[in-house]
């Protein structure tokens, strides 16, 4: 169903439409599709994932990951390196939750997160650093050096 049906076009109600919107069919009672197809959960936190915002840098001796984690503890968060050349930070953001409380407003965003990157072919899995300073996680991982060149290889000539 179209928000802009009821003459609802704010910017924000656009905002929560967009993330909640799942094609006609996909999600009956419960939110489960008969068939094993995506759910609303699984399509909003495939869209949260793919949010997760990060700056690769690439520094002399290594390359540098940086991802802001706010409000998580290391015990929130997951590095792992996969199939030998894929780095994947993952983790849980989840609500804190007090009786004696409510939320009159909720910006801040609950739930799953990962994001994967492919390494380089020069990136050395075997040394990679994660260290979560301020709110902000740092994964580095260091380069492998370069190999030496090779030597022209010199073929003795026979007299015939």
């Amino acid at each position: 169903m179209d928000a802009r049906m009821f003459g609802l076009e704010n910017p924000l109600v656009a905002a929560l439409h967009h993330l909640l919107d799942v094609p006609d069919g996909d999600a009956g009672a419960g939110g489960d599709k008969a068939g094993g197809g995506a759910t609303r959960t699984y399509v909003r936190d495939a869209r949260a994932m793919a949010a997760t915002p990060a700056d690769v840098k690439e520094l002399a001796g290594a390359y540098a990951f940086v991802v802001d984690m706010p409000g998580l503890s290391t015990g929130d968060i997951r590095v792992q390196v996969e199939d030998e050349r894929v780095l994947v930070i993952s983790g849980e953001r989840r609500r804190e939750e007090r009786e004696d409380a409510k939320y009159l407003r909720m910006e801040r965003r609950m739930g799953k997160f990962m994001r994967k990157f492919v390494l380089p072919d020069n990136a050395d899995v075997d040394k990679v650093a994660a260290v979560c300073r301020d709110g902000v996680l740092t994964v580095t991982v260091e380069k492998l050096p370069p190999p030496e060149p090779k030597k022209p290889k010199t073929i003795e000539i026979k007299v015939a």
